[in-house]
């Protein structure tokens, strides 16, 4: 009857929408852990109806997902699992699992890619392209952020989310009124100010 499809980041936030939804018997995917699986259930009322009955996972690709969408269920989806950013990392996980050519990169091999897609995006605003082209160019940026960050997360170093982090560390550290709950414009030289005393405090 129905398919919740769950964001593996967060496959405890169960949406709204399915709770009325819900028909017994309920079963699970392989990957979904079992803090869900109990608590799903009690949360459940013993009156919802039965029938073909409703699965959660946090995989689309699963065998039993696919089969029920093939045959025309419903599929109730987080809404946290269409963020664009989410799915970025996803493309470049893919891409690394099975592209010859992205499993074989190093952080080395790749600077020349990162030189050139900040040198067009350079470029374009020299050029005053439009805010189309700048987006686009801005793309392929991220694209190498992302590559570099897939690769170190293989290894065990560190992954997109901890880049995400080290920015907002190094943004409370350097500009502190954007933590604080300041309101009022920060005067140019009380920026440069802070920003200079927290470089000095790392060294």
């Amino acid at each position: 009857m129905t398919v919740v499809l769950l964001d593996p980041r967060w496959p405890t936030l169960i949406p709204l929408e399915a709770y009325s939804r819900v028909a017994h018997p309920i079963s699970y995917s392989g990957e979904v852990p079992v803090a869900v699986r109990w608590n799903f259930g009690d949360l459940i009322s013993a009156q919802c109806p039965r029938g073909i009955g409703t699965v959660l996972s946090t995989d689309a690709n699963d065998a039993e997902v696919q089969r029920r969408q093939a045959a025309g269920e419903e599929v109730i989806e987080a809404p946290s699992r269409r963020d664009p950013v989410w799915q970025a990392q996803q493309t470049m996980q893919r891409a690394r699992d099975i592209g010859e050519w992205e499993m074989s990169q190093t952080h080395a091999t790749l600077l020349p890619y990162l030189e050139e897609e900040a040198g067009e995006f350079a470029q374009a605003v020299r050029l005053g392209a439009d805010d189309a082209a700048l987006c686009q160019e801005l793309g392929d940026v991220l694209l190498q952020v992302l590559f570099h960050a897939e690769i170190a997360s293989r290894r065990g170093a560190f992954d997109f989310a901890a880049v995400a982090q080290s920015f907002v560390d190094k943004m409370r550290a350097r500009a502190p009124y954007l933590f604080d709950g300041s309101t009022a414009v920060v005067p140019t030289e009380v920026q440069e100010s802070l920003w200079q005393a927290a470089k000095a405090g790392q060294r």
